[in-house]
């Protein structure tokens, strides 16, 4: 795959309130949907200049539940949990988003995973923004976050 196709992509339409996010990496859609649902996301969500999560717990099936737990760069500790809305395994994985510090914003995330020559193409749906700053935000989040998982998985 050429490096150009493969590098993590996001968009965000900031009055729908909504942000599309995609990236291709050379691993098999059941690999990349075990990094994404399971203890493995403390090993490659975040970084040490930004915030990285440390503990992730869930129970991914339909009507499951899902926390991660981390530190931002400057120690400050935080939670991030939902309910598990749809699981296709290994192509769909649908989740609640809630920020334990901010209960009333509750986003929706989408990953679709697909089969491609040489891997797989994630696809992340967040959905479900209310504030500007914030969508714009995880615009950029997500850019990095697919990154991460692709240096994970591809390492």
């Amino acid at each position: 795959m050429p490096s150009q196709l493969r590098s993590a992509r996001a968009v965000a339409d900031l009055t729908s309130g909504v942000i599309l996010a995609s990236v291709e990496i050379a691993a098999a859609p059941e690999r990349v949907f075990r990094a994404i649902c399971s203890d493995e996301i403390a090993s490659w969500w975040g970084s040490p200049e930004t915030y990285r999560v440390t503990r992730w717990t869930g129970d991914v099936r339909p009507g499951g539940w899902w926390r991660s737990e981390g530190e931002s760069a400057d120690g400050t500790t935080f939670a991030v949990s939902g309910d598990i809305v749809e699981v296709e395994p290994p192509t769909l994985l649908v989740q609640t988003w809630r920020y334990e510090h901010k209960p009333s914003d509750l986003t929706t995330v989408r990953f679709h995973i697909e089969a491609i020559d040489g891997g797989s193409r994630v696809t992340v749906r967040h959905s479900g923004f209310t504030d500007r700053a914030a969508c714009e935000s995880h615009e950029r989040g997500w850019e990095r976050v697919l990154r991460l998982l692709t240096g994970f998985l591809e390492s």
